[in-house]
Parts: C-alpha cells; sequence; structure tokens
C-alpha cells in the first residue's frame, strides 16, 4: 500500500486552520482517490506534443509529492527540458494533477521503494545509476469521484442521448495545491 500525506501535508499547502472544511474535505478525497490507484499516467512534453504513459508511483510524502522509480529514459530527458507534468489517475474516481517534475538521484530513497516487481520490472538493482527517482511537486489537481459507477455512466450516456442531465451523482473539484 502507498503512504499518503499526513495532516502535515495541509500544514504545508496552506495553515490548518486557514483550510475551510470543504477545502479539507477535497484534499482527503483526492487522496483517497490517489490511494485506490497502482497506476498514474505520466504526460510529459516531448518536441511541443505530449507524451503519456503509464508509471506505478511508490509514495505520496508529507508534503504531497508524488514519488515514482525508473531508468534513465527518453522521458527523463523531456523532464530536464520542460519540467512541467501532468499526472491523470483511473481505476475509481478520475484524479488529474499538474505539478513539475525533478530527476532525483537519491540512493536511500531508492533503495526504500525498491521492491522485487521494480528489479523484475526494470530488469537491474537499485544501485544501477540509470536508475533514478522522478518527484512530481503538484501545482494544482482536480478530481471527479462518483457514489455509484454504473449509475453515473448510465446517466451520461443519457444526458447525451436525451440532453437530460438528470441527477448528477458524481462530485468534481479543483484544488489549488
Amino acid at each position: 500500500m502507498h503512504n499518503l500525506p499526513s495532516t502535515g501535508y495541509y500544514n504545508t499547502i496552506n495553515d490548518m486552520e486557514g483550510l475551510s472544511m470543504s477545502n479539507k474535505q477535497s484534499y482527503d478525497k483526492l487522496f483517497e482517490l490517489i490511494e485506490k490507484n497502482d497506476i498514474a499516467m505520466l504526460t510529459t512534453i516531448h518536441q511541443d506534443k505530449l507524451v503519456s504513459r503509464p508509471m506505478s508511483y511508490q509514495d505520496v510524502d508529507d508534503q504531497g509529492n508524488i514519488w515514482f522509480l525508473t531508468t534513465l529514459t527518453e522521458k527523463t530527458e523531456e523532464i530536464k527540458k520542460d519540467n512541467r507534468v501532468n499526472l491523470a489517475f483511473t481505476k475509481k474516481g478520475y484524479v488529474s494533477i499538474a505539478g513539475h517534475a525533478e530527476i532525483i538521484n537519491d540512493d536511500a530513497k531508492k533503495k526504500e521503494y525498491w521492491s522485487k516487481g521494480i528489479e523484475l520490472f526494470l530488469s537491474t538493482s537499485h544501485d544501477d545509476p540509470n536508475v533514478v527517482l522522478i518527484k512530481v511537486v503538484p501545482d494544482s489537481a482536480e478530481y471527479w469521484a462518483t457514489d455509484d459507477k454504473v449509475k453515473t455512466v448510465v446517466e451520461g450516456i443519457k444526458s447525451l442521448v436525451s440532453n437530460d442531465t438528470g441527477s448528477d451523482t458524481s462530485i468534481n473539484k479543483s484544488i489549488e495545491l
């Protein structure tokens, strides 16, 4: 299971007393949705085009940064040239996070996040100099949560066909981080 931010995260973004209850609930819902996902689509910029690829995230730290393990590839070169990224999570609910990424070479953190699965996937070990961390620092996020997935899909199709908006059971929030 991934580590999600403790209440210390709220203090980094804004003084907890300054957060309204709805903002705190929005943050809680955002990280609850992220926790339900193992894979994020990481979008980078390559020669003025958007490029996305699936990535398994390792952790969300107390500051809300999202960590990935990878090897030096085109994606890391793209981040070095233009560090603006987007993460999309879609397993349960939908989360889109806009932010900027940093390539980090921290042996202790690489070892901390390393697993047999990662070793098999990357075909290397944590001490390989080509293994690096990608730290995504969120700037803003938007999420859509549904209380009844099937009902929402049916109502969405119904509204497209009949122009009937019905009762929307989805929750959509935008959050500046």
